[in-house]
């Protein structure tokens, strides 16, 4: 079984939300298992060595607050430099997912901050391939893909007065389902050459 970890922070229950639709898209391919992980609980040594020995992939989310992760979220980050340091997350697969109030609200800084702390730790970034549909005046805005039209990863906008029983809205988590499954193919398909690069350290 090819196994994909969320690891994630949630404040007002909105990356929640999110988590469990990129989940949905996981679980929907044979053979692909995907699992929960809030960033507190990946603070503890065992999970990280968990992920480091039993996951060919780890998605990252978080709230985009100020333009940048949330402060739980970067925690969960720093604490990875005894995985830096000897490159166990090398070759994994990664990618992302985001979401705040407004439709960019500099979310693309915060993918760009994951991006890149995938990069240091030797990952392998998979991005979003889902054409934006939401741009002509003829459709509408809940039978959009990619509304928000980010690309290094998922960005999804949430209602500020809204919780996460109602938000991100739906054509925000069919994005997610989508980035989900597609990761999960690409994951399924990319774990012999996993093993073998991890079998000869390259």
């Amino acid at each position: 079984m090819v196994k994909i970890a969320i690891v994630y922070s949630s404040i007002n229950g909105h990356t929640a939300r999110l988590a469990k639709a990129v989940l949905e898209g996981i679980n929907s391919v044979d053979g692909v298992e995907g699992k929960l992980i809030t960033s507190e609980v990946a603070l503890q040594r065992a999970v990280l060595d968990d992920l480091s020995s039993n996951y060919t992939a780890i998605i990252f989310g978080t709230p985009t607050l100020m333009g940048s992760p949330s402060a739980k979220f970067k925690e969960f980050m720093e604490s990875t430099s005894g995985i830096f340091i000897p490159k166990l997350w090398k070759n994994k697969i990664a990618g992302a997912f985001t979401v705040g109030g407004l439709r960019s609200g500099s979310k693309v800084n915060t993918l760009t901050d994951l991006a890149v702390f995938a990069a240091q730790q030797g990952m392998v970034w998979v991005p979003v391939t889902v054409t934006p549909t939401w741009n002509l005046s003829s459709q509408k805005e809940e039978d959009s893909l990619n509304g928000c039209g980010f690309f290094l990863g998922v960005g999804a906008q949430a209602n500020v007065d809204q919780d996460g029983n109602n938000a991100p809205a739906e054509w925000d988590l069919k994005t997610a389902i989508a980035y989900g499954k597609r990761m999960s193919e690409f994951t399924k398909l990319y774990e012999p050459t996993y093993t073998a690069l991890k079998a000869q350290d390259i």
